[in-house]
């Protein structure tokens, strides 16, 4: 089972070397990315500084793969790579990766959608808003 996480955020030059990979592969008409970032939100007048990501990483990574599976069985991909930070992520830096390939450009949309999704209802992990006054709350998904 393939592990999921990148401690930290996830790091443009990371996103870049994925999609110039898949330059390569000539059967691949679209792709389409999804970058989750940290939004520097204002919650009861403070402002969130960043996002500590946990898991629990066994059954994450579990869900990941179930999610890819059910994907891969309902569209027409060629690639799929999903990647989410564990630890510290600050406000503006990304925290989940979601890459998607196939032969047609429809389908990535529609892929991406659903894959997004599943992860933010059925994937567990769990972040912690941490404010400017290094106060701290459990964030609730929206």
């Amino acid at each position: 089972m393939k592990n999921c996480f990148k401690e930290g955020a996830i790091k443009s030059q990371f996103i870049g070397e994925s999609i110039a990979k898949h330059q390569t592969k000539k059967a691949i008409g679209a792709h389409q990315i999804f970058l989750g970032q940290v939004r520097q939100d204002i919650i009861d007048e403070k402002e969130v500084m960043a996002i500590e990501y946990s898991a629990h990483m066994d059954i994450a990574n579990k869900v990941f793969e179930e999610i890819r599976e059910a994907a891969f069985a309902q569209f027409d991909l060629t690639c799929m790579h999903i990647y989410h930070s564990l630890g510290t992520v600050k406000a503006g830096e990304i925290c989940l990766f979601v890459f998607v390939s196939s032969p047609r450009r429809k389908v990535v949309f529609e892929a991406l959608e659903y894959i997004v999704e599943a992860i933010k209802a059925d994937v567990p992990v769990f972040g912690k808003e941490i404010f400017e006054d290094e106060s701290h709350q459990w964030k609730k998904n929206s």
